[in-house]
């Protein structure tokens, strides 16, 4: 446990007394875990702070802002986290199928903003990063390394963002815009699939004592953020559902996979409410599905690997999505063609088809997923399907108007037809695996050959994950982890701070 997981306790008090410095200097508090689970619970004066305060500055106000209770405008906090729940007319199955919206979040309009503050922090409050030396290297296929430079430069260090140079252009102009230096943007070979290619310049960099990896794909402070305040805010929208609808039952929670920080809150969801746990793969590059490889552009669940914090033995099903689908529902649900035909063919709430803008890439690939498991378990409508997408469409206008020109040059209502008979109508439940014990394992086991092959992870420390009581010892750090954001704030006096 202790070679894979950081420990809630002080690994270096000269590099926390440094950090420690440079927060009093900024005057800057750390919200907690539970701050940002529960927001609600957060002072009044705390909330008022924030007036004013636009949700796109990289200041400290804006941390007490990296939760999934932002209004619309991302200045306000609601009761409820924003979502979307799809009806029958647009999904052609009666269970509901319910999409937590991360375009939310501040400084990145994506809640992998989130899993960059779950993986700094703790390094900070402990004496594991240095702000006035380290800089901090975020791998990743986009959303991460942006949430990543931004929680750096908020916090008064340099981070530094690797990722594949085939991702969305409006992924490189946003990293344009707030990276310190042109060359805090490191390009490596590929797209999407190509992780491995990630991970070797990062071991590159590595080579450089300042430069410290911060990798989504191992760090368990990510798996903790997500299992915790992403479960909580999941949960409130269920709760929020049911008490409409009292009969409601939670029984699937559908992410791509990606680094496997957002499916787990699948494991916080099947401890409170017994969901099933669906992680989604494209099946150009199958690597749960049928141990394979391949490229696809479904932009943020990078692959042909098992992420080292993936809970894979508590994982129920694995489904397969083309990118074929996630980039045709781009262009359906955001060309003006596309909405007029789900409006006025399809008799879709107009209101409702004008908030698809609210999702992305990924998204469209969660809610194929989600909808392919309502055939295959046959859902009714007191079941709910729980799912996220993690940013809007805005980050993709460039790939659909890329995916326009190449297959749909003329795009009318009888293409915006064909998209949806072929892309939603005729959704099968293909490419779709229940897991057994033996699949479980299986997949466990692929991960081996990057992660103690490749990545050095020792066997024993690898495999102590198949263990419930590696996840629960994790799950149960989350006060001792409280507790520690809370004596740094105290050393550094803003406790006190407004």
């Amino acid at each position: 446990m202790n070679q894979l997981v950081m420990q809630p306790e002080v690994a270096d008090s000269a590099v926390r007394q440094r950090a420690v410095t440079r927060l009093r200097e900024r005057r800057m508090p750390l919200p907690t875990l539970t701050e940002l689970a529960r927001p609600w619970e957060v002072s009044p004066a705390r909330q008022a702070a924030l007036e004013g305060i636009g949700p796109d500055e990289p200041i400290a106000a804006n941390l007490w802002r990296v939760h999934w209770f932002n209004d619309e405008a991302r200045t306000g906090r609601v009761d409820v986290p924003a979502h979307i729940v799809l009806p029958e007319s647009l999904t052609g199955v009666a269970a509901r199928i319910v999409v937590a919206l991360g375009n939310r979040f501040p400084m990145i309009g994506a809640h992998k903003v989130l899993a960059a503050y779950g993986c700094l922090v703790p390094r900070l409050v402990t004496g594991r990063f240095d702000p006035t030396g380290d800089r901090a290297v975020w791998p990743s296929t986009g959303n991460y390394c942006r949430g990543g430079v931004a929680i750096s430069r908020t916090l008064g260090c340099r981070g530094i963002a690797v990722l594949p140079a085939g991702m969305s252009r409006e992924r490189f102009e946003w990293l344009e815009r707030w990276v310190s230096d042109p060359a805090d943007i490191v390009r490596t070979p590929g797209t999407e699939s190509n992780v491995k290619e990630i991970y070797d310049k990062c071991a590159e960099l590595g080579r450089e004592a300042c430069n410290v990896i911060v990798n989504q794909f191992s760090e368990f402070g990510n798996y903790l953020v997500h299992y915790y305040c992403t479960g909580i805010a999941l949960e409130r929208i269920y709760a929020h559902l049911r008490a409409a609808s009292p009969g409601l039952r939670l029984p699937l929670f559908v992410a791509a996979t990606g680094s496997a920080g957002t499916i787990a809150a699948g494991d916080y969801l099947k401890s409170a409410h017994g969901t099933r746990i669906a992680a989604v793969e494209a099946v150009e590059c199958p690597t749960m599905l049928r141990n394979g490889y391949g490229e696809h552009n479904i932009q943020g669940i990078g692959d042909k690997h098992v992420p080292l914090i993936h809970n894979v033995m508590n994982t129920d099903f694995v489904v397969g999505v083309s990118d074929r689908s996630s980039d045709a529902l781009n262009l359906l649900f955001n060309d003006g063609v596309g909405r007029e035909y789900l409006a006025r063919r399809r008799h879709v709430d107009e209101h409702l088809v004008a908030s698809l803008r609210h999702i992305g890439l990924s998204g469209n690939a969660n809610i194929v997923a989600a909808i392919k498991l309502a055939r295959h378990l046959e859902l009714g409508g007191s079941d709910a399907i729980v799912t996220v997408a993690t940013d809007d469409a805005q980050l993709y206008e460039s790939e659909r108007r890329e995916f326009r020109a190449r297959r749909y040059p003329d795009f009318d209502g009888v293409n915006a037809g064909e998209i949806y008979g072929h892309h939603l109508e005729a959704i099968a439940d293909d490419h779709v695996i229940e897991l057994s014990h033996v699949d479980r394992r299986r997949i466990f086991n692929l991960g081996y050959y990057t992660w103690v092959e490749q990545q050095g992870v020792p066997v024993e420390a690898f495999d102590r994950r198949r263990s419930a009581a590696f996840w629960s010892e994790i799950q149960e750090s989350i006060p001792a982890w409280d507790r520690m954001i809370a004596e740094f704030n105290a050393d550094t006096g803003a406790e006190n701070a407004a």
